[in-house]
């Protein structure tokens, strides 16, 4: 097995999961632990094509993609820690519990999302996340995810 890098910028996040313009919420991941944690940041930028309609007079990033943005960020974590960059893995929601959103996020914060492993190592993971601007939370949740191998090419 590869020793995992600790940071990932955007292109080794796009050679770790699927997402791209304009679903794909992580630019870079940083603190990464394999198998444990890792801490992804999203600018927030107004040309984001969500903010043209939530909402037009008071952009405000929707909270089900500050959740799908820790998924992302879990999921590099995984790609890296299992070896799968250039596999093309699939990862896919089984269950999002406890969410709170905290905050308004907004054009020209920068989220930072904390994720931390609770269970993991084979086919089904569950994780928590913490998204924070500037030291505040934001939004957090637990979520458990299931990689599917069967679409990769590895």
């Amino acid at each position: 097995m590869t020793e995992v890098p600790s940071t990932a910028d955007i292109h080794l996040i796009q050679r770790c999961i699927p997402h791209r313009y304009p679903f794909l919420f992580v630019d870079r991941v940083e603190d990464i632990v394999a198998n444990e944690r890792a801490v992804g940041i999203k600018n927030v930028t107004f040309n984001e094509p969500h903010f043209q309609g939530h909402f037009p007079a008071t952009p405000v990033m929707p909270g089900v993609t500050i959740v799908e943005a820790m998924a992302q960020t879990s999921a590099v974590m995984v790609s890296l820690s299992l070896d799968l960059v250039d596999k093309e893995p699939l990862v896919y929601f089984m269950g999002i519990d406890k969410v709170k959103f905290r905050r308004k996020v907004v054009p020209g914060d920068v989220l930072r999302m904390e994720i931390t492993t609770i269970r993991g190592g084979s086919k089904i993971w569950k994780f928590n996340g913490v998204a924070t601007v500037n030291g505040e939370t934001a939004c957090s949740a637990e979520f458990s995810a299931m990689i599917d191998l069967s679409q990769s090419q590895g």
